[in-house]
């Protein structure tokens, strides 16, 4: 049968999800000048389908532009389709960044903490996921047994990684049932969200060629292990140098990564209607589930909201130096990579230009999506950092989702995000 090569492009939407169009391979030197259709309210499809509210109703055209930078392409050489999509930009038909587009947030956020401080970040996404073609064993968590049980599957999402120009850091079986983790190395702010994306797609990818799941749904099952996604991140003066650490700082933050984390802590009850955008979400986000209940920021400790991450003796002075680095845990895949990395950065921004001090004491994190979207909409900062039109557009869509799963209980809720996830 004839075949035609597609490429797709897309972005990594409010929902999570990468949505976009497909077209001929044949066309995409035009097409990286002048990208594909969209329209306005294609952002507001909730992650279940359905756009069940919109401030911008039928009208209005848009582009995705493909970005070169986040070309993928893996051919796995088993006779299906290659993956072959690019990440990019939703642009107006002008040529300028659309409000709402969230590479354009994150973009923003890396400009924020360029103007305040001078600095960059660099960051790497540390993603837990269950993969659905293992039989649960209990008690096989982290074991040499759940790692070989696997089969092929670590080592052909390891080389779809590599494929794909993104570089793979890890692969481990993790403590919930039939739960891995996959890690990439650590970039700069942009290229580390798209390789957040890609890792993703690349485990899904790879197992629907093996005609299984990888399920990234916060919570997967009501009384079962969470999935989180965990940023971790650096500081950089523009040289490279790394400035996170400091010896003889609170903790061994420097004073500038200091103010970073006392207004990622300030903003973080506000910044989990990003970070963790599902109402799942917050079923995960409870007392002994190794998840942040409260905005602390601790050294070593799995159960922070900020954690400080260890620094190994065995490394060079200069290699500790690059090494030191902090974990933000408040986060899983129903969030676009982009805004939970864009509102990480803003909030650590507005802590460096407000000289803001660690807190004393934790504040406690909100106990729903609702609850979070509340104190959302009470923030001028945070709207600031969106814009009216997108700000508003966010709380609709997070809203609407919502009161659209309302009622369900928890193990039916479990039930129908681990379907979209």
């Amino acid at each position: 049968m004839l075949r035609e090569d597609l490429v797709f492009v897309g972005t990594c939407d409010i929902a999570g999800l990468v949505r976009g169009k497909g077209f001929p391979s044949a066309e995409l030197p035009a097409r990286r000048k002048a990208g594909i259709g969209w329209t306005h309210s294609n952002l507001m499809q909730t992650c279940f389908g359905p756009i069940l509210d919109t401030p911008f109703g039928t009208s209005g055209d848009l582009m995705i532009v493909p970005d070169p930078s986040s070309e993928v392409h893996v051919d796995f050489r088993d006779g299906s389709a290659p993956e072959h999509f690019f990440l990019g930009d939703i642009r107006n038909t002008d040529g300028t960044p659309w409000d709402c587009c969230v590479r354009a947030f994150l973009r923003r956020a890396i400009g924020a903490l360029k103007n305040v401080s001078g600095l960059e970040l660099l960051a790497a996404f540390e993603q837990e996921f269950v993969y659905t073609g293992v039989d649960d064993v209990p008690g096989h968590a982290y074991s040499l047994s759940a790692f070989r049980r696997q089969g092929l599957f670590g080592e052909m999402l390891m080389a779809a990684i590599r494929a794909a120009s993104v570089r793979p850091d890890s692969f481990l079986a993790e403590y919930g049932p039939r739960q891995y983790e996959m890690t990439v190395a650590p970039d700069a702010a942009m290229a580390a969200a798209d390789a957040g994306v890609i890792a993703r797609e690349m485990a899904r990818a790879v197992a629907f060629r093996l005609e299984n799941r990888a399920i990234f749904s916060p919570m997967p099952v009501a009384d079962g292990a969470g999935n989180g996604v965990h940023i971790h991140f650096s500081l950089h003066e523009a040289s490279g140098k790394p400035v996170t650490g400091a010896p003889d700082g609170v903790m061994g933050l420097s004073p500038v990564a200091a103010r970073f984390a006392a207004g990622v802590l300030h903003h973080l009850p506000v910044i989990c209607a990003v970070t963790a955008p599902s109402p799942v979400s917050y079923l995960r986000l409870t007392p002994n589930r190794w998840a942040p209940t409260v905005a602390d920021l601790k050294p070593q400790d799995r159960g922070a909201a900020l954690r400080i991450c260890p620094v190994f003796a065995a490394k060079g002075e200069s290699e500790r130096e690059a090494q030191f680095n902090l974990e933000f845990r408040v986060c899983d895949a129903a969030a676009s990579p982009y805004m939970a990395l864009g509102a990480l950065i803003f909030a650590g921004a507005d802590g460096i230009a407000r000289d803001l001090a660690l807190p004393k004491g934790p504040a406690p994190l909100p106990k729903s999506l609702p609850a979070a979207l509340d104190l959302m909409e009470a923030s001028d900062t945070v709207k600031s950092w969106f814009g009216p039109v997108f700000f508003e557009a966010y709380l609709r869509h997070k809203r609407s989702e919502a009161s659209y799963v309302a009622d369900l209980p928890e193990e039916d809720l479990c039930a129908r995000y681990a379907e979209v996830y």
